[in-house]
């Protein structure tokens, strides 16, 4: 998934060609619930064998996820997050909580996070300077790539 040379620059982008590949994002949730190993993966996401193996592969050569053995005879891996995987696990969250928002209006949800407070977890962005909410009209983007503007390219 490579962009366009003449794409705006772009993080989103750049986060998506990695981890937006079909079940990538799945491989992450089960291996943040403690889903490691390889035949968990494929009962719990229902992958392909063959790409779910490219994108464990890519996840690790990443270092999103590590590898370790977990059975000698067969050799066996299970895989973990990384620090790196662990800081995708709120945006999981959030897409979980749009999700049963927006696509799931009917109340029934297929599962709910309790945070160690005891209570139900609701994701909300936050502004780490202030602690408040973030909100789409607080929000100003400031381009920071030379030769583009919030609208796009500048004119050459």
């Amino acid at each position: 998934m490579a962009a366009r040379k003449d794409a705006r620059p772009c993080s989103i982008a750049d986060a998506l060609a990695l981890v937006g590949e079909k079940y990538s994002l799945l491989v992450l949730r089960e291996v943040c619930l403690g889903n490691g190993r390889f035949d968990q993966l494929v009962r719990n996401i229902g992958a392909p064998r063959d790409i779910l193996a490219t994108r464990l592969r890519r996840l690790v050569d990443a270092g999103i996820l590590t590898k370790q053995v977990y059975s000698e005879r067969p050799q066996r891996f299970e895989y973990r997050p990384t620090r790196a995987g662990l800081e995708l696990e709120p945006v999981l969250m959030t897409l979980m909580e749009w999700g049963d928002r927006h696509l799931r209006g009917n109340g029934d949800r297929p599962m709910v996070i309790v945070h160690t407070c005891g209570n139900e977890l609701v994701p909300v962005v936050t502004c780490t300077a202030c602690g408040a909410a973030v909100r789409h009209d607080d929000l100003t983007a400031h381009p920071q790539s030379p030769g583009w503007t919030v609208a796009g390219p500048t004119a050459a």
